[in-house]
């Protein structure tokens, strides 16, 4: 069986690091800089259908998953707090962003019909979704992580 990898990118040097997505609760250092890397304090960019699919199946945590475009003004604004969720939670949540313009096969899937949307996996399955730029705690509230 193929492991797929996540592409974790190092918080003090960028470099990108591959870390299997069972292992992100793993204390796992950077290549280069030796500077531990998970848990991840940001969020995680999602490359391909086969890691969006390793990493909500195989996460030893919660996984929230923020559907985006690089064109969508809400996208921009919902990011920030996004990134505070992942800062807020390390350890407790695994923070994810999946373009739905790359991945439109995985957006397609879940059926994203609005940007930004951000779904909660746990255990490999949707547990709750919530749309539209919000503030960290209202996306905290609503989707009670």
């Amino acid at each position: 069986m193929h492991i797929v990898q996540v592409i974790v990118r190092c918080n003090s040097c960028s470099t990108p690091n591959r870390v299997p997505a069972a292992r992100m609760g793993d204390k796992a250092r950077c290549a280069a800089c030796k500077t531990p890397l998970v848990p991840a304090a940001l969020p995680i960019p999602v490359e391909s259908s086969e890691d969006f699919d390793e990493l909500v199946r195989a996460a030893p945590s919660p996984v929230l998953v923020d559907f985006w475009a690089t064109w969508c003004g809400p996208c921009h604004a919902v990011a920030p707090q996004i990134e505070q969720l992942a800062r807020e939670r390390v350890g407790r949540l695994i923070v994810a962003k999946v373009d739905t313009d790359a991945l439109p096969e995985v957006a397609e899937r879940f059926g994203i019909r609005s940007i930004p949307t951000m779904i909660l996996f746990r255990g490999g399955k949707e547990a709750k979704r919530v749309t539209g730029a919000m503030s960290a705690d209202a996306v905290a509230a609503q989707l009670a992580i």
